[in-house]
């Protein structure tokens, strides 16, 4: 089944719910691209855009859930089914609270153009890292469709890079506090707009979790790699 498209395998009930889910994956996605541009450009407007899109995520992922609980009542599903719901409503979860870091982030924008904190600091990095938790967020999101064991266990292996990337960022940061005391809360700021685009790719790791999940029937949550992949072998 790892080869075939969620889609193709199932009814008009799932074809539904999975399209659901693919909007609500679009959404936050948005949400993500929306805040940085926000931040590089200190676009208030671009930010109230992030905030106004929250409570489109949060009410498609109350959607979600109704559909998950109509087609339990309507199936009684077991085994495969069963797991598949199971697995879409966790996904459809950590979609959400990909949506409230970004909201958490357009906050922390807005709070930097009214406080008129200094340019030249560090923000590219940023940048980058918004870039490397979208592409995992999209290929998770991928594999999950896709039922692509590999692929998931891919995104598990890069997302742990990212929390390199992070603490050499937050390094960079403490590095400008110390040279210039008057930057302070700014790098703050940075540093926990840093810690929420850590976070997004966190949850995209736990949707390429719930492609093992689905198809070896595992919980491989909070497991190393190593025995996450002896799992699927």
């Amino acid at each position: 089944m790892s080869d075939k498209h969620l889609s193709s395998q199932f009814d008009d009930d799932f074809r539904v719910l999975l399209a659901r889910l693919n909007e609500l994956e679009l959404l936050v996605d948005g949400q993500i691209c929306q805040a940085i541009d926000a931040l590089l450009g200190l676009n208030s407007k671009g930010a109230q855009r992030v905030l106004a899109t929250e409570v489109e995520v949060n009410a498609l992922e109350k959607e979600i859930d109704h559909e998950i609980t109509r087609i339990i009542a309507k199936r009684q599903p077991v085994a495969l089914d069963l797991r598949l719901l199971m697995a879409i409503s966790k996904t459809s979860s950590n979609l959400e609270r990909i949506g409230n870091e970004t909201d958490k982030m357009a906050r922390k924008v807005m709070s930097l153009i009214q406080s008129r904190s200094p340019r030249g600091l560090p923000t590219h990095e940023l940048r980058l890292a918004a870039n490397l938790s979208t592409e995992l967020l999209r290929r998770a999101m991928k594999a999950f469709s896709q039922l692509n064991v590999t692929e998931a266990i891919a995104v598990m292996k890069e997302q742990e890079l990212g929390h390199v990337e992070f603490d050499e960022f937050v390094a960079k940061l403490i590095k400008s506090m110390m040279e210039n005391l008057k930057a302070t809360s700014y790098c703050v700021e940075l540093i926990s707009l840093a810690k929420s685009l850590e976070l997004i790719a966190d949850h995209a790791k736990h949707i390429a979790e719930q492609v093992i999940y689905v198809v070896a029937g595992a919980d491989v949550r909070h497991k190393p790699i190593e025995q996450i992949e002896s799992v699927v072998k």
